[in-house]
């Protein structure tokens, strides 16, 4: 078993004496349950434990009992504002034993390795410990993450997260106020003009994106928080939703060249005012007032900022005043996410780059609303690619530490060029520049992990983005994709419900839990789920398949039949895609004309193909030689 203390580096550094008394206190709580479990303490490594045990299940008994003393014990909770955290990882193997007894070999190696994989709080263990343990213990639940190249050893290791049962209430209920876990809610727009709306929405943004370049705190994305405008609740009940423990809310008003923000930090749990400052300045200030503010949440948190961090804040995307207006305005449309909403998005980002062309964020907001635009099928591929290419590669040449445009970049390394190993990489670039990006997990994990069948992998990566961004009723769908994709039907009908319980009109999510229904042969409320969706979006067709493939599985083949023949007509039309076009006639067994129009959509290099895959509408054509070759051709590797 290997042990250590999460951000105890960062801690030293700002308070030695602090940071040596809370570690006695923590090395006195485990040394007392290592005794209990039979335990060998081999060595301690500054604020990490290496102990040895006879067999794998006192060991796993012996870090359950750890992580349940650690969150009773609370140290460190009166001086931090938060309790300290500990890691555990345990692996099982032959060692070499030393003279001074020390221990060395592979299995010391790899639960080194293991150890930091575990989430705070947490304990991961390998596949050895896990064949070990998994029918010997009550009231723990064990979830499978994903095969891991560990540093050092030659093989991928499959690692398992230990959950005790029990305690999971509680320990939600202990996360929920974690007070390094940060919301920003909407700020009220009280400007003289109401058409200014977009720059208190953009400005709560921008403190959200501002905020999450700091490493130590969790600040949730805007698609969360947002929902609170229309449908405000007491403070506590947003911290209890978000698993926040800090809530920043405040007013923005804007008359002329003049704004005046006014902003407070509110302590979730206790409902307690922790910091207020108004801010009446020339809008030519906003920079300085958005990292002001999160320097002082930094210092009321105990947080110590890194030079880089530090200079990240205090480092303005442009010296335009007009230009970052106008880029405002551009991200208020594109966040609706509709056909006119990107379209007048382009046609602010474009007066943007006429004012600052070193602006590198509005070049990767072009590329965002010109790949929406397809992913969407709103555009053709053809229509959209080479803006989309050149829009990114420009943000990149202007600021190659930008999370978004490298996540930009990874969406069209996998979409149009079907590069899914440099693709990977850029997204893992992404997440290292800024782990707080919720697209970054999100993107990463439906748009690559999903579609190449790493399913548990995925599923980690949109749970990591569903902790930053815990309402956005697409990452908890997608995470549902995941376990339909993997025919773990009841899991996916569950998963979907939830998404629907927050979000009831999200017509995606209706969708696909008429798919997931369909596994468990649940016809009629499957048919009706995916009706309901067609309503809820009458002007998107991407539900049509949906519809066509429940006919068919419920034996209502005519009616399936009937409606292929209508869709293509529509297609005539206006445009659909034709991964559309071949998900609907694989439903109803018309195998031919599937592959004729996935063809198609080979030649047209659509960033929709690759996603498809993985679809049960296309479980008759799995055997088909033709479909392996598509799959080969779009994904580099043969489908397992």
């Amino acid at each position: 078993m290997f042990t250590d203390i999460v951000g105890y580096t960062s801690l030293s550094q700002k308070d030695e004496d602090l940071a040596l008394r809370l570690l006695a206190e923590h090395n006195d709580l485990l040394r007392r349950q290592f005794g209990k479990f039979g335990g060998r303490e081999v060595k301690t490594i500054g604020d990490s434990f290496l102990v040895e045990f006879s067999n794998a299940l006192s060991a796993v008994r012996c870090a359950l009992a750890i992580q349940e003393a650690m969150q009773d014990s609370q140290i460190g909770a009166q001086e931090l504002g938060q309790a300290l955290q500990i890691r555990i990882g345990v692996h099982v193997g032959d060692v070499i034993r030393t003279k001074n007894g020390d221990i060395l070999g592979d299995a010391v190696n790899i639960s080194s390795r293991v150890r930091p994989l575990a989430e705070p709080g947490g304990i991961c263990i390998s596949q050895q410990v896990y064949d070990q343990v998994r029918n010997k213990l009550k009231d723990v639940s064990f979830v499978s993450l994903y095969a891991h190249d560990l540093k050092n050893v030659s093989e991928p290791v499959q690692i398992y997260r230990v959950i005790p049962s029990s305690k999971e209430k509680g320990k939600m209920e202990t996360r929920a106020f974690d007070r390094k876990r940060i919301a920003i809610l909407p700020f009220t727009n009280i400007s003289p003009d109401p058409a200014d709306e977009y720059f208190s929405d953009g400005l709560t943004e921008e403190l959200i994106s501002t905020m999450s370049k700091i490493r130590e705190l969790k600040v949730i994305s805007r698609t969360s928080t947002m929902l609170y405008k229309s449908k405000p609740k007491p403070l506590v009940e947003i911290g209890k939703d978000l698993g926040v423990g800090t809530i920043l809310e405040g007013s923005v008003r804007k008359a002329g060249n003049r704004v005046r923000v006014t902003v407070q930090m509110i302590d979730a749990a206790e409902d307690d005012h922790l910091w207020s400052e108004t801010y009446d300045r020339e809008i030519q200030d906003v920079f300085k007032i958005q990292s002001d503010i999160s320097e002082h949440v930094a210092n009321a948190l105990k947080v110590q900022l890194l030079s880089v961090e530090k200079k990240k804040l205090e480092t303005a995307p442009t010296t335009n005043i007009e230009a970052y207006t106008l880029y405002l305005k551009g991200r208020y449309y594109w966040n609706e996410r509709t056909k006119e909403g990107l379209e007048k998005a382009i046609q602010y980002f474009t007066e943007v780059i006429k004012r600052d062309p070193n602006y590198a964020r509005a070049y990767a907001g072009l590329a965002d609303c010109y790949f929406l635009l397809d992913n969407w099928g709103y555009a053709s591929p053809a229509d959209v690619i080479e803006k989309v290419r050149t829009y990114v590669k420009k943000a990149l040449e202007l600021d190659d530490s930008s999370a978004e445009a490298h996540v930009s970049n990874g969406a069209i390394l996998v979409g149009y060029e079907w590069n899914m190993v440099e693709a990977e990489r850029e997204m893992k670039r992404a997440i290292e520049l800024n782990p707080n990006y919720a697209t970054a997990h999100h993107w990463y994990g439906n748009g690559i992990l999903t579609p190449l069948g790493r399913f548990e992998e995925a599923r980690y990566e949109l749970l990591e983005a569903k902790k930053l961004d815990p309402l956005s009723a697409i990452i908890g769908s997608n995470i549902g994709d995941s376990l339909l994709f993997a025919r773990e039907y009841k899991e996916a009908v569950a998963q979907y419900r939830s998404v629907l319980e927050v979000s009831p009109n999200f017509a995606y999510a209706h969708s696909r839990l008429g798919l997931a229904l369909l596994g468990l042969a649940e016809y009629d409320e499957a048919i009706s789920e995916i009706q309901k969706a067609g309503e809820l979006a009458s002007d998107y067709f991407g539900f049509t398949p949906d519809l066509i493939f429940a006919y068919a599985a419920s034996g209502r083949r005519v009616e399936g039949e009937k409606l292929v023949a209508e869709f293509e007509a529509k297609a005539t039309e206006k445009y659909v895609s034709s991964t559309s076009l071949a998900l609907a006639n694989a439903s109803i067994g018309r195998n031919e004309k599937a592959i004729e129009w996935l063809r198609k959509e080979v030649a047209e290099h659509s960033n929709s193909l690759h996603m498809n895959f993985n679809e049960p509408h296309f479980d008759n054509l799995r055997s088909d030689p033709r479909f392996e070759d598509i799959f080969r051709m779009v994904h580099g590797r043969k489908k397992t």
